[in-house]
């Protein structure tokens, strides 16, 4: 995906089973934890591009979150401050070749960022 496309949407739940199961006949998702991300399971929408996470509700994680794939997280963190934006979660390894961070806007809105290494 390019720098800037939505790839991805957390959705904070008190319950993964029955959130799972809300969704999945609410809209057809499949969701599945993946393996190594058994605690995260994860929705993928019926046409097979969109999807997301059930993401363990928190005090700083009660409302969906948008994930923007970006080139670089510590460059985008960096123009996101120097924009008045400040960085609400700092870069997070997700795996060996893919990471996420959070930032928040000059508006109080949290909007995820996430970096990863395809394979060619």
């Amino acid at each position: 995906m390019p720098h800037g496309d939505i790839t991805h949407i957390d959705i904070p739940v008190a319950d993964q089973d029955k959130a799972a199961a809300f969704y999945a006949d609410l809209f057809g998702w499949q969701i599945a934890a993946p393996p190594g991300f058994e605690e995260y399971p994860m929705w993928r929408a019926p046409n097979q591009i969109s999807g997301g996470g059930l993401a363990p509700r928190g005090a700083d994680f009660t409302q969906p979150r948008s994930y923007v794939e970006v080139d670089s997280i510590d460059e985008t963190l960096a123009k996101a401050e120097r924009n008045g934006g400040a960085v609400a979660v700092p870069k997070t390894p997700i795996s060996e070749t893919s990471w996420f961070a959070v930032l928040r806007d000059p508006d109080g809105n949290d909007l995820g960022v996430y970096e990863g290494v395809t394979e060619t």
